[in-house]
């Protein structure tokens, strides 16, 4: 095992992933996301729905692409919130209700799970940042929206 899986395995928000030696899965997130350790590079992979696949209503084609390519662009930036070095965005694709975001970065010793971790966040606010009102949403990003509201109300239940 190399340092950096090593990183990964004591990290705690990390977990292997069944009869694969060097990925691993984040334990605390609302997508599928993975971080796979290479010689060198961390590939992290991050899969949300697209905006129709997250509603139980119809979404135009117009509003659909207008926000995928909002989201693209966004995703963009996502080497801003780590130190890691050299964070690439690799590929963003949509297909069949699914954006697969891939990134690439080269890890900080010590800090290549929390770096990875930060990158999957990312991606995940970026989608959630997105959310449009109006929407009958699916049960998850529901769930998802009324957790966000309920952080948002102060110790008294009055909002922030």
């Amino acid at each position: 095992m190399s340092d950096v899986a090593g990183e990964f395995e004591a990290h705690g928000r990390f977990e292997r992933t069944a009869g694969d030696g060097e990925t691993f899965e984040p334990t605390t997130n609302d997508w599928d996301a993975t971080a796979t350790v290479r010689d060198g590079p961390v590939d992290v992979v991050v899969v949300v729905p697209t905006l129709d696949a997250a509603t139980n209503d119809e979404v135009a084609d117009v509003v659909e692409d207008g926000w995928y390519d909002t989201f693209e662009r966004r995703v963009e930036g996502a080497d801003s919130v780590t130190l890691a070095d050299d964070v690439d965005v690799t590929s963003v694709s949509r297909d069949a209700g699914d954006i697969t975001v891939e990134l690439t970065m080269d890890p900080r010793s010590g800090k290549a799970a929390d770096d990875a971790l930060a990158l999957v966040n990312y991606v995940e606010g970026t989608w959630f940042q997105g959310v449009v009102p109006g929407y009958d949403y699916v049960e998850q990003v529901q769930a998802m929206r009324e957790q966000a509201a309920q952080n948002a109300q102060s110790t008294d239940g009055t909002p922030l």
